[in-house]
């Protein structure tokens, strides 16, 4: 195998995104899938504006609008007095050629991207390859990798790590991982209950305050997906006892029979942000860079824009349009991204939905209808909350 391609950890939305954008600028790409096929992981599924205009020359935008549900409009809402604000991002056109959430699993991007791959036949997606190590000097990089041929040594140009959280990549560069884990988990429950004819005016995406116990409602293809905060102090057993998911789904909607869970996932909710998104030849992105609360939806699309400012970058040195140096921008233009629009935004998200005292709980609602009595700031609101902002702020940070 030559030397003289990209190398690239996970084969999930942001490595495949990676890939997909090197392949069109024709340059060869492998990429290293420690499972044994595509990952399916049912986190995120929000797709938000400019990720959808990213991914349309791949033809998967059109693909995920076909498969998934178009959301033009989010609420936030009270349980007992219903929609409190509503956004729509129709104001949005003149900014997007998609004024508009696309709700659809992530996975089926990964299977989207793969096929484009397939097609065009350019990169090499290798499973049940496990990267162990890096080493690297100043002619390339060096994944050692873990195959089920035994232990093998793949070099390339430059390595991406985009494996998640647990990153290799990010752990063997020693690259820290700065930041917290909040104290409570998050439960998601999936049911096929039509919470959208029990609550006519439900918008697709919805976000319910409530100093007890806020929750996050939002549909997918044939279910929705009802997210709660558990408590620090329960246990796993408690929180999974099918008695208490139906106390909580009756607290979302009570009606007069038990609901059916079709999934139910617990998982631990981080904020932390890579302190470097670069190591000589080797980078970080994604999960792999940073994770945030899922109030939002922007942890994988931010780590699907970061993949393709990674790619452009990288495209243009490999076809000598700009000199190495320009690498340096990746790191400039995302990572302020994550600490001052994806973490701030998303830990503003949770602490407006959680405010617990009538001060708190006002100063949300006046923030919320001084947005609304004003379209300059509903439109302001939506393209920070749409991650439109945070791109326009990356492309203002030159060398």
């Amino acid at each position: 195998m030559s030397s003289e391609r990209v190398l690239i950890a996970g084969a999930g939305p942001v490595g495949l995104s990676a890939a997909a954008y090197l392949t069109r600028c024709g340059i060869p790409v492998t990429v290293f899938e420690a499972e044994a096929q595509l990952p399916e992981n049912l986190r995120a599924s929000t797709f938000h504006p400019p990720t959808l205009d990213m991914l349309a020359p791949y033809g998967a935008s059109q693909r995920l609008i076909e498969m998934g549900l178009v959301a033009p409009k989010f609420q936030f809402r009270d349980r007992n007095e219903g929609c409190i604000a509503e956004f729509d991002f129709a104001l949005l056109a003149d900014d997007t050629e998609h004024p508009f959430r696309v709700q659809c699993e992530q996975f089926k991007l990964n299977h989207l991207l793969y096929e484009w791959l397939d097609e065009k036949g350019g990169a090499d997606v290798r499973f049940s390859h496990a990267i162990t190590g890096v080493s690297q000097d100043d002619d390339g990089v060096t994944a050692v990798v873990d195959t089920p041929d035994g232990e093998q040594a793949f070099t390339g140009r430059w390595l991406i790590g985009a494996e998640g959280a647990n990153s290799v990549v990010r752990q063997t560069l020693d690259i820290s991982f700065e930041g917290f884990t909040w104290d409570e988990r998050f439960l998601v429950v999936s049911t096929p209950f039509d919470f959208g004819a029990a609550m006519p005016d439900l918008s697709l995406v919805n976000y319910f305050a409530d100093p007890e116990q806020w929750f996050f409602l939002l549909k997918v293809p044939g279910l929705w997906r009802a997210m709660f905060p558990t408590r620090a102090e329960e246990t796993e057993a408690e929180i999974f006892d099918p008695a208490r998911i139906e106390a909580r789904m009756q607290w979302a909607h009570a009606r007069g029979e038990a609901y059916e869970h079709r999934h139910t996932t617990l998982y631990r909710v981080h904020q932390r942000v890579a302190e470097q998104y670069r190591r000589g030849r080797a980078f970080v992105a994604g999960d792999a860079a940073h994770i945030n609360n899922p109030l939002g939806g922007m942890g994988m699309n931010g780590g699907i824009h970061d993949a393709f400012n990674l790619a452009e970058k990288m495209a243009a040195v490999w076809h000598g349009e700009a000199p190495e140096s320009v690498l340096d921008l990746y790191e400039a233009q995302r990572r302020p991204i994550a600490l001052d629009y994806v973490n701030s935004q998303t830990i503003r998200n949770k602490q407006n939905l959680e405010a617990n005292t009538p001060e708190t709980q006002q100063a949300f609602r006046d923030f919320l209808a001084e947005v609304q009595s004003d379209p300059q700031k509903t439109r302001d609101y939506l393209l920070r909350t749409s991650m439109v902002a945070s791109l326009r702020a990356a492309a203002e940070i030159t060398m």
